[in-house]
């Protein structure tokens, strides 16, 4: 159960209906985490609104996009997030292994415009204040400038996402888990707080 209460689509503002609607099933089912973010109309409405907006006016192929968000969330570790996207990469034709092994050298299957965003992804994610000019000039091979900033977006919304859902400890739902065994996949157990290194502020 999640760390807040859940709220129900019926209790939803009217306007954002359509938005649940999609969210809660074409797009995948993220019901639970639908029932978190629906505390706050306003976050709701944007967030969801933007990646809305991306399915039908974005630039970046849907490869390019579930390999950042795989990426990031693997760097991030957020088993919910590599659930839903690791499943739709098996979809779009990588291999499992892929998914799992996302964050090594060479992932099975990539060729060098997965690999260009992949360590783009990693690194917006975990120094992005020193990300070399190689790693642009490698971008610009494959990708326009406003795809580039696309990316940076989406990165940083998935990275926001993996956050909401790991502070709030939402589960994933069991659609989702469905959907991973059939991609060959195994669900990930979040980070236990015991294996974290550094020092944590008490209450």
């Amino acid at each position: 159960m999640p760390r807040v209460s859940e709220v129900e689509d019926s209790e939803l503002p009217s306007d954002l209906a359509a938005l649940h609607r999609k969210f809660a099933g074409p797009y995948g089912d993220f019901s639970n985490q639908l029932k978190v973010l629906a505390h706050s109309p306003d976050a709701f409405r944007h967030l969801y609104g933007l990646i809305d907006d991306w399915r039908s006016r974005g630039t970046l192929p849907q490869r390019v996009v579930e390999i950042a968000v795989v990426t990031t969330s693997s760097a991030n570790a957020c088993p919910y997030c590599v659930g839903h996207h690791g499943a739709a990469l098996v979809e779009l034709g990588l291999p499992a292994e892929a998914v799992t092994g996302i964050l090594e050298p060479e992932p099975l299957g990539f060729d060098d415009r997965d690999l260009a965003v992949r360590d783009y992804a990693r690194l917006l994610t975990e120094r992005a204040w020193g990300i070399p000019d190689a790693v642009f000039e490698r971008l610009r091979r494959h990708f326009s400038d406003r795809e580039v900033v696309e990316l940076t977006v989406r990165v940083g919304i998935c990275s926001l996402f993996n956050k909401l859902n790991q502070a709030l400890q939402i589960e994933i739902e069991d659609t989702a888990l469905a959907q991973m065994a059939d991609a060959g996949l195994a669900a990930a157990e979040p980070p236990d707080a015991a294996d974290v290194t550094g020092t944590v502020p008490e209450p």
